[in-house]
Formats: C-alpha cells, structure tokens, sequence
C-alpha cells in the first residue's frame, strides 16, 4: 500500500444542491432539469446545483445556481436543515453539500445545461432523482413545507 491509499479523506464543502419548488392547489410540485448531451450528468434528472465560487457564500451560490438554471429569482429561498454527504473516490474526499429550497413562480427558462423540465409531486420527482441523498433531501423538503419555515432559515435574496 502506498502512502495516498491509507490517508484518511479530505472533508470539503464545494457544491450546493437546491430543491425548487411551487405551491398548488393539490400541494408542492418540485422542478426538476434535465441534462443536456455533452454536460456533467448528462440524460438525468436533477434539481438545481453548482460549484461555490471562490469567498462565496454557500447561500448566494444557492441563489446564483437557480437564476442561472430557471432564468428566475426566487422568491423564497431557505436553508435545509441537512446536508448531501457523499464519498468521491477518485478524489478520496467527503464532499458536503449545503441544501436549499427556492420557491419560484413560473417556469424555467431552460439554459444550455438542459433540455427540458418538469413539475411533480415529491414521489414522482424522488423516483426521477438517481442518488439517494438527493432523494432524501427532497423528501425532508416536503415534509418541511407543510410546517412554518423558522424565519432564521430562510437566505437574503440579494447577491
């Protein structure tokens, strides 16, 4: 064994991950993207998410992500109480990911990452996402909808 196999993985805060969503009558629907050909993670489907941009905020990276993504301001966007963990082996590092939600009003104006997008309840979006965290994380989103959202959750608008 050489010396990079026995070392204990960096712990790195470098991505966010945000849950969009809207109201309706018949309850929350989440926004799901999905990825163009030739992009990371292409042909899935996914929320929001991006790289934290060197001194940015982990909350205006939230709320850079989903304009970029949508073409829209949200307008509410909060902080979940969890986090995506998750091991990439090829970097031998544990990456932590901060959640949001982000409240949006119309839909996405599609960006060259996507090419289409979709409304659903928390069932059918959970069935659609692959990695089991971001299932999770958009189940706690649901389930956090139907109570008040503590007002120190929720993130400034402004960038």
């Amino acid at each position: 064994m050489n010396a990079s196999s026995t070392a204990y993985p960096a712990t790195i805060v470098r991505v966010v991950d945000v849950y969009p969503y809207r109201i309706t009558d018949s309850g929350p629907e989440f926004l799901l993207l999905k990825r163009a050909p030739g992009v990371a993670y292409a042909g899935t489907w996914r929320m929001v998410g991006g790289k934290i941009a060197p001194d940015e905020p982990a909350h205006t990276t939230a709320l850079r992500e989903v304009m970029e993504e949508t073409g829209q301001r949200p307008t509410r966007l909060w902080t979940l109480p969890s986090v995506n963990t998750f091991y990439e082996w090829q970097h031998n590092r544990v990456t932590l990911a901060p959640a949001f939600a982000a409240a949006l009003t119309a839909d996405p104006v599609l960006n060259h990452e996507h090419t289409a997008f979709a409304w659903l309840p928390a069932s059918e979006a959970k069935a659609r996402l692959v990695w089991p965290e971001q299932q999770r994380l958009l189940r706690l989103t649901a389930r956090l909808l139907r109570a008040d959202i503590p007002p120190s959750w929720v993130c400034p608008l402004q960038m």
